[in-house]
């Protein structure tokens, strides 16, 4: 409830995320960009810990992931499919450099690349731009591959990722959200809890 669509800005957030926001309005969008999607302090919560140590142990195949935080790989992840790209990476529209989030943090309203001068861009699927093609292929090849997929805190209504779920082929279906999705009448066991919560139980 107090989320950033319950908040009161000049525009909707999801204008302000679009591709047609960034191009006719870069400074409003990298305002808006730095005070409210980058969060530095952020830390791994128990669930990101336990997928991790999931995976070190050989028991977990991926992540698939829509949030931008980078915070599974943070946690140790190491096979993440992050589906709407991350706040950490970012790149030149013109020459194509690389650049970290220190760069756009730091840099005073559009950052600039150094070398072209175009505009430096973070590298997140922003409204109106298709996901990453091969992050995509590569998630749904491992849900397709998997035995047990857990689909936890999503509401599974933003697409395509949402349909990635329509790839699983396995026998255990586990849903963990606070409220209900369209996944729960076929899922093995659905849990209405907080999903850092759950994961510290386990």
């Amino acid at each position: 409830v107090d989320g950033l669509y319950h908040q009161t800005y000049d525009y909707p957030p999801e204008v302000m995320l679009s591709h047609t926001f960034y191009e006719k309005h870069p400074e409003e969008f990298f305002r808006f960009y730095r005070d409210k999607l980058l969060n530095l302090d952020a830390k791994p919560n128990a669930a990101h810990l336990k997928l991790a140590e999931l995976e070190a142990a050989g028991k977990l195949s991926a992540v698939v992931t829509q949030n931008i935080d980078g915070l599974h790989k943070k946690a140790g992840s190491r096979n993440v499919f992050e589906l709407h790209g991350s706040v950490y990476e970012n790149f030149c529209m013109g020459c194509g450099r690389r650049f970290g989030l220190d760069f756009v943090m730091c840099a005073p309203g559009v950052p600039h690349c150094p070398d072209c001068g175009d505009i430096v861009r973070p590298e997140v699927t922003l409204y109106g731009e298709p996901p990453d093609h091969w992050f995509m292929t590569g998630a749904c090849r491992e849900i397709s591959n998997c035995d047990t997929l857990i689909v936890a805190g999503t509401s599974l209504s933003v697409e395509p990722a949402a349909s990635c779920i329509e790839y699983f082929r396995g026998k255990q279906l586990i849903v963990i959200n606070r409220d209900e999705t369209p996944a729960d009448a076929r899922a093995t066991l659905v849990l209405h809890e907080d999903i850092a919560k759950v994961f510290e139980t386990l």
